[in-house]
C-alpha cells in the first residue's frame, strides 16, 4: 500500500535523471550516456555512467546503481515515499495513494509532525526568554552550553504548570496523547507531559521533529531523564537522536560515532566530532544498525562496549555480517562519558574516537592491559579468557590473526588459543570478487544491443545462444519482460548487475546482424564438438552422418553476408528444438 504505481511510474517517467544527477556530479556527455566522478566513493578517473533515455545509472568503481528515486534517497537519505514526493514536487506530479487509509496515515503524520514543531519553537522560546526558566538557562551555562548550542540544538524549557503546553498550542487530547505532549491525568485532565525540565527535541533522519527528550534539574523532582512515549511518528528503537544533524559528516567520513545520551552528542559536536548520534533510552538495537548503514560503512561505539546488551559480541558479530557494517569501540578514560570529557579534555575524546578499535581488539585489549602475567599460571588464565572471547568471533581468518597477536603477548603457541575452535558459529563466508563485466565479447555485444536496441536483434536471439548461465539469465528477464526497469526487478541478483552494467555502457558500435550470426556459428560449434566427443564414447547416442552434412555447410554460410540470414533463419529454429528436446 502506498503511492499508486501508475504515480511512480508517471515519477519516473518524467525525471531526467541527468539533470538530477547533474545537481550533485559534474557530468559530461560521451555518446550516448553521461560520465563523471561517482558521488559515493573517492575516486580521481570517472567512473560513474548515467544512462538518461532508460533512467539508470551505474558505476563500474563501487557498484552502485538505480535509477532518480534510488539516487534521491541515497544522496538525500529519505526513504522511499519521501523521495518520490520530493521528484513529484519537481515534476509538478500530484500523487495518488492507492487507498484511502494509506493517505489518511501520511496526512495525519504530517499534522502530528506540524504540532510537533510547533511545541519544539514553543519550548525553545520560553527556554530563551521566560523568566521561570532562570534555573535551567544557569544549569545549562553550567554545563557548557552558550546560546549558540542551545540555539543549534533547539534546546527547550518545560515550565512546571500542569497544562502550559497544551493550553499555548490549544492541543486536543486526541492530539495531546498522539504526539505524546500530553495525557488525561487521574482527575480527568489534560496535562502535559513535560514539566519543570530542560527539553532535546529529537528528529528523525528527514529532519521533522517526532519525540523529546527531558533532563530534570538538579534537585528537582522524578527521575533524571524522561523520554516521549512511542508514537505514530516516533519509535525509538529505529530513531537516532542527532542523526537529521550529522548525516552529511557521517557520509563524508564513512562512519558514525555512537553514544548514550543527548548531552554526550553535544559534547563530541563541541569538541570537533560531528559525525555522533545517540540511542533514545534504549541499547542499540539492529533496526538502529540498519538505519545507519544507510550512511557510513563503519560504526564506532562511543561507550561501554558490553552495555550493548546480553550477548554483546554475538549481536555485534551478527550486525557484521549481516548488514556488512564494522564496528569499532572507542576507548574512553574509565568512567568517563562524551559529554563530560568534551568540557574536561576534549583533545583526549578526539583521540578515543579517532583510535577507534574493532570490538574484538578492544575485548582484548582491555583484558589484557588489566591483567596481571607475572606468572605462568597468571598468563594461563587470561589465555583461557582471551581463547573464549576470539572463539566468539564468526571467521576464522580473524579468529588465526588475533590468537597469533595474542599469543606473542602471553609467551604462549597461538594453538592454544585455537583449541577446540573449528569454523565458528555462523561463520562468514569470503565475499566473491564484483564481476566487473563490460561489452567485450561476442555473447555481451549481443545483450549490449538487447538492451539499447531491442528491436535490431529482436529475431535472431535465442537463449539458447547464451553459453553463459550468468548471461542466458539476463536474457531470459530482457526477452520476458516490456521494459528495461522491469527486466531488472525481475532478474536474479546477479544478473540485474549485469544489466544495470550494460546500461551505462556504451551503446555497441557493430552490425547487429553479424553479432546474431556470430552467435549462432559459435552455438553451432558446441554441438558439433558435442556430438563429435558423443561420437567418441560407447556410451553416447549414434550420431547421425547426414545431420553433420547439414551443420557445417550452414555454419559455413553464415560467415557469408550474403547468405548468413537464410542460414541464422535455418540453423536457429533447429537449435531452439534441440533444446526444447533436450539432446
Amino acid at each position: 500500500m502506498g503511492i499508486a504505481d501508475e504515480d511512480i511510474e508517471r515519477v519516473r517517467a518524467a525525471t531526467d535523471l541527468a539533470a538530477v544527477v547533474g545537481e550533485h556530479v559534474a557530468l559530461r556527455r560521451s555518446g550516448t550516456r553521461w560520465v563523471g566522478l561517482c558521488p559515493f566513493h573517492t575516486e580521481r578517473t570517472p567512473s560513474f555512467s548515467v544512462n538518461a533515455e532508460l533512467g539508470f545509472y551505474y558505476c563500474f568503481g563501487c557498484a552502485a546503481k538505480g535509477d532518480a528515486i534510488t539516487f534521491v534517497r541515497e544522496m538525500q537519505h529519505l526513504d522511499f515515499v519521501a523521495a518520490v514526493e520530493l521528484l513529484a514536487g519537481r515534476a509538478g506530479i500530484e500523487l495518488r495513494w492507492d487507498n484511502t487509509r494509506e493517505g489518511g496515515e501520511r496526512r495525519r503524520r504530517s499534522k502530528l509532525v506540524e504540532v510537533l514543531g510547533r511545541a519544539v519553537e514553543w519550548y525553545h522560546e520560553r527556554l530563551l526568554t521566560a523568566p521561570d526558566a532562570a534555573a535551567a538557562r544557569g544549569y545549562l551555562r553550567s554545563r557548557g552550553y552558550d546560546g549558540e548550542i542551545v540555539r543549534r540544538f533547539r534546546l527547550g524549557w518545560a515550565p512546571d504548570g500542569w497544562d502550559a503546553l497544551c493550553r499555548a498550542l490549544s492541543l486536543s487530547t486526541e492530539v495531546a496523547g498522539d504526539t505524546g505532549l500530553g495525557f488525561v491525568n487521574q482527575r480527568g485532565k489534560l496535562q502535559d507531559s513535560f514539566r519543570g525540565r530542560v527539553l532535546f527535541p529529537i528528529f528523525d533522519a528527514r529532519g521533522d521533529p517526532v519525540a523529546f527528550g527531558g533532563r530534570i534539574l538538579p534537585g528537582g523532582r522524578g527521575p533524571k531523564y524522561k523520554n516521549s512515549p512511542a508514537t505514530a511518528v516516533y519509535d525509538k528503537s529505529e530513531v537516532l537522536y542527532g542523526l537529521n544533524w550529522a548525516k552529511s559528516e557521517v557520509v563524508e567520513h564513512e562512519e558514525v560515532v555512537v553514544c548514550e545520551g543527548y548531552t554526550d552528542v553535544i559534547g563530541l559536536v563541541t569538541a570537533g566530532v560531528g559525525r555522533a548520534v545517540a540511542t533514545c533510552g534504549t541499547a542499540l538495537t539492529e533496526r538502529h544498525v540498519a538505519t545507519l548503514r544507510r550512511f557510513a560503512p563503519r560504526i564506532v561505539l562511543a561507550f561501554d562496549a558490553d552495555s550493548a546488551g546480553q550477548g554483546a559480541a554475538e549481536r555485534v558479530y551478527g550486525w557484521e555480517r549481516r548488514h556488512e557494517v564494522d564496528v569499532a569501540v572507542a576507548a574512553l578514560p574509565p568512567d568517563a562519558d562524551p559529554g563530560e570529557l568534551a568540557r574536561t579534555d576534549p583533545e583526549a575524546l578526539r583521540w578515543a574516537v579517532a583510535q577507534a578499535a574493532p570490538f574484538l581488539a578492544f575485548r582484548l585489549e582491555r583484558l589484557l592491559s588489566g591483567a596481571p602475567l607475572a606468572s605462568v599460571e597468571a598468563r594461563a588464565r587470561v589465555a583461557e579468557e582471551a581463547r573464549e572471547l576470539i572463539a566468539e568471533h564468526p571467521d576464522q581468518i580473524v579468529r588465526e590473526d588475533y590468537a597469533t597477536k595474542v599469543a606473542v603477548r602471553l609467551d604462549v603457541r597461538p594453538e592454544h588459543l585455537l583449541r577446540g575452535q573449528g569454523r565458528g558459529r555462523g561463520a562468514r563466508p569470503e565475499p566473491r570478487a564484483a564481476r566487473a563485466r563490460r561489452a567485450e565479447t561476442l555473447s555481451l555485444l549481443a545483450l549490449n544491443l538487447a538492451v539499447h536496441q531491442p528491436h535490431a536483434v529482436a529475431d535472431g536471439l535465442h537463449d539458447v545462444l547464451f553459453a553463459d548461465p550468468l548471461e542466458r539469465s539476463a536474457y531470459q528477464a530482457l526477452a520476458s519482460s516490456p521494459t528495461f526497469r522491469e527486466a531488472v526487478e525481475a532478474a536474479e541478483p546477479e544478473a540485474a548487475e549485469l544489466l544495470h552494467q550494460l546500461a551505462a555502457d556504451e551503446v555497441a558500435d557493430v552490425d547487429p546482424g553479424d553479432v546474431v550470426a556470430m552467435l549462432v556459428h559459435d552455438a553451432v560449434a558446441r554441438l558439433l564438438r558435442k556430438l563429435d566427443a558423443d561420437a567418441r564414447t560407447s556410451n553416447g547416442p549414434p550420431v547421425d552422418p547426414n545431420l553433420i552434412g547439414w551443420l557445417k555447410p550452414r555454419q559455413e554460410d553464415l560467415l557469408d553476408h550474403a547468405r548468413r540470414s537464410d542460414a541464422v533463419g535455418q540453423l536457429l529454429p533447429f537449435l531452439v528444438a534441440r533444446a526444447e528436446e533436450g539432446t
